[in-house]
């Protein structure tokens, strides 16, 4: 332990250091006193009391043992200078001290003063060089002036040699953080990493945001968004800047992204990185103003990662592409699914996903243009985002189908139609818009996006073909009804591949003979039971699927070989075919027709075209001309269905056609007045056309004779025939004969 009179003290009467004194708002330098003297530590503070070096204040710590100075020192790194007495607990204490800080502690950069009051115990030249140590001084020459003296230059040795190796660790840095920002591809993930690497540079925990004008359209604030973040600006990743409740912030990054110029300020500083097509800016709290080496270190890590940046902006271009919706800027089909994902798996409950479809969307296209169909879209998007884009997530996922995702209470379909009773003001036109409505309950099922968009995708079909309201939940049992549909069209197209289709027919009587004079063609799907699967069933589904094109030509193909084989046989009977709407709108249709009968060699009038009333309505002059065109040969031309359509008898007087058929729902109660009447006028009609009159579905004496006294031609039902084989029908017409 070291004693000192006053008289030996430190300061005698001697001409103050000067040192600058001007008032700085940096950080003051650390200085850690170490003396087992109590009244050491009092008279230094008070000599050094407003001693500012570099333009910074000192601020003081004090250890009073060696043994407490290095459990101060293990967890204060920031520590500038250390005034350390040699002799403590033991002669060598400081001494071993130093050895700690150096070897145990690796602090390089902190300077060392040792002081002692006891000449006799200084260390010898070789130690002072081997611990690094930046001065000794007894402390009975150690006066105030040369005390400011050996701090003034040790404070300025720390300065500099951390400057140096802050510039190497900072050169590692920049090599390591450009190669690592460069291999990531998200801009957010980007953005981010840029600004930690920064905050790291600076020697300062990361707390700021990195901003950028996603979309360059001349627009300010209000489209700068924050694409990385950190500290307490965390919470505003990926929303627009103006959200954060700073102004000072807003204006210092516009200013930034304006002027293309870092902008250093006492409270922060603000860096430029990008291009011209890509920039963006990083908003970093530093409350100071950053050391001009530090400047230099930031310059050229921005330098470095301009590239990095450029290809992750580059990427989020096409990223933002595949995520957004070119035309409403909403989250586009893609993205609907991602939060579908989201909000199923952390906020599901009492949440509803909706999909909104506009009804004959398409007509307006057509009638009106695309300019006025897009412009549509805009004010639906607009319109939907004014009434629920505060509480519910937004998307446009087709060309007239948007989805929302959203609290039951706020989706209600009530709500949802509400939106829609007001026209849509577009161009010059007041448009009136109905839609369909599909919804699913998020917590009453357990999938994944994509099968939740499946889900609301069927609830929203079934409210396409519902005839009583314009809306349907999802329930299960639609999922199972749906894949038994898939599969029964799947196995119909193994079994369609395999030839297993069969042709029946069912015989078509002249009233006035009761001799079979045609049949008509009926498919037959047998199963390995010994069973059919009705046509009922499996109709619709090669309609919805276009299979029903192939297996129309395919009977078309049959019927010419039969009318060929039965020719051959002596039976010279028409065949009538049924004709889908699908089949029907092929171009090759005719030429099909056309090719078949060539092929058979078979005479065109014993071939019958039949073609029901949504047939003629889908298109009626392109239909009206291949009717004729099929005419033109020979082919006959039946309408089927007559009477339960939306026919116009303006295209039936130009229809080319030689029979019509009645349906049976007519044939059943021909028996009462009513429908007696419907008959009769149908049979008229046909007799004022030129055409025959066929009746379906006759099935006993009284509507047989029904029929004959109203002048019908022929007839067609289980009272004479059910559908057969063409084996059984060809035993029949030898029966016949």
């Amino acid at each position: 332990m070291s004693t000192i009179s006053n008289e030996d003290f430190l300061f005698a009467a001697e001409e103050d250091a000067k040192a600058e004194v001007t008032e700085s708002s940096l950080e003051p330098w650390r200085v850690l006193i170490v003396d087992d003297d109590k009244e050491v530590h009092t008279v230094t503070t008070l000599a050094l009391n407003g001693l500012q070096v570099l333009n910074r204040k000192l601020t003081f710590f004090h250890a009073y043992s060696a043994k407490e100075a290095l459990q101060f020192l293990a967890k204060n790194t920031d520590i500038a200078l250390v005034l350390l007495d040699v002799v403590m607990e033991s002669d060598d204490a400081g001494l071993m001290a130093v050895q700690r800080i150096r070897e145990d502690l690796q602090q390089e950069e902190l300077r060392i003063i040792l002081r002692t009051g006891q000449p006799g115990y200084a260390p010898e030249e070789k130690v002072i060089k081997q611990y690094d140590i930046n001065d000794y001084k007894t402390k009975t020459e150690l006066t105030r002036g040369k005390l400011v003296t050996s701090i003034i230059a040790a404070i300025r040795s720390y300065q500099q040699i951390r400057t140096i190796n802050q510039s190497r660790r900072g050169l590692t840095k920049i090599i390591t953080a450009a190669a690592s920002l460069l291999e990531h591809q998200s801009l957010h993930q980007f953005s981010e990493g840029v600004l930690t690497q920064i905050s790291s540079l600076i020697g300062l925990p990361a707390e700021g945001v990195v901003c950028a004008q996603i979309e360059d359209d001349g627009s300010a604030t209000e489209r700068i968004y924050v694409l990385g973040a950190a500290g307490e600006y965390a919470p505003y990743i990926k929303s627009e800047l103006n959200r954060i409740d700073n102004e000072d912030i807003i204006q210092r990054v516009q200013q930034c992204l304006e002027s293309r110029q870092h902008v250093f300020s006492s409270e922060s500083t603000v860096l430029y990185l990008g291009s011209k097509q890509h920039k963006a800016a990083v908003y970093i709290k530093t409350n100071q103003v950053i050391p001009e080496h530090i400047q230099q270190l930031i310059e050229l890590f921005l330098t470095n990662i301009s590239t990095g940046y450029e290809n992750a902006a580059l990427f989020q271009q096409l990223k933002h592409a595949a995520y957004t919706d070119s035309l409403t800027k909403m989250p586009n089909r893609n993205e609907f699914i991602q939060l579908l994902q989201q909000t199923r798996n952390f906020d599901a409950e009492n949440k509803v996903v909706v999909l909104i479809d506009i009804d004959h969307f398409a007509d307006i296209n057509d009638g009106l243009g695309h300019d006025v169909g897009n412009e549509l879209l805009i004010a639906v998007a607009m319109r939907l985002t004014n009434k629920f884009g505060m509480q519910s997530e937004l998307a446009r996922l087709g060309a007239d189908v948007f989805g929302l995702i959203g609290y039951v209470e706020t989706l209600s379909i009530n709500a949802i139609n509400a939106t829609f009773e007001e026209p849509f003001l577009v161009a010059e036109y007041r448009l009136q818009l109905t839609v369909n409505i599909g919804l699913c309950r998020l917590q009453d099922i357990d999938s994944k996006g994509l099968s939740i968009l499946k889900y609301v995708t069927i609830a929203l079909n079934r409210a396409k073909k519902s005839l009583t309201a314009n809306y349907q939940y999802y329930l299960p049992e639609m999922e199972q009804q749906m894949a038994t549909r898939l599969a029964i069209l799947r196995k119909l197209s193994q079994d369609f591949s395999q030839q297993k289709l069969q042709l029946w027919y069912q015989p078509q009587v002249s009233l006035q003979t009761k001799k079979i004079v045609g049949v008509e063609a009926l498919l037959r799907w047998p199963q390995d039971n010994g069973e059919f699967i009705s046509p009922a069933v499996f109709i619709p589904l090669a309609e919805y699927s276009g299979l029903i094109v192939e297996i129309g030509d395919w009977v078309l193909q049959q019927a010419c070989l039969h009318i060929k084989q039965m020719t051959g046989l002596g039976f010279a009977i028409r065949i009538a075919i049924n004709v889908s709407v699908q089949q029907f709108r092929t171009h090759s249709f005719v030429q099909s027709v056309i090719d078949a009968i060539n092929y058979y060699e078979i005479n065109a009038q014993q071939l019958e075209i039949e073609i029901t009333e949504s047939i003629l309505m889908d298109d009626p002059e392109a239909m009206v001309a291949a009717l004729l065109e099929l005419k033109s040969i020979g082919v006959n031309i039946a309408i089927d269905d007559f009477g339960i359509g939306f026919s116009s008898l303006s295209y039936i007087q130009k229809l080319p056609l030689d029979r019509i058929k009645i349906d049976r729902s007519f044939v059943a109660n021909i028996t009462s007045s009513s429908d007696e009447v419907i008959v009769e006028t149908i049979i008229r009609l046909g007799k004022k056309l030129n055409l025959a009159t066929i009746a379906e579905g006759v099935e006993d004496e009284a509507q047989q004779q029904a029929l004959i006294n109203l002048g019908c031609d022929e007839m067609q039902g289980f009272y004479y025939a059910k559908p057969m084989p063409e084996q059984e029908l060809l035993a029949l017409l030898n029966k016949q004969n």
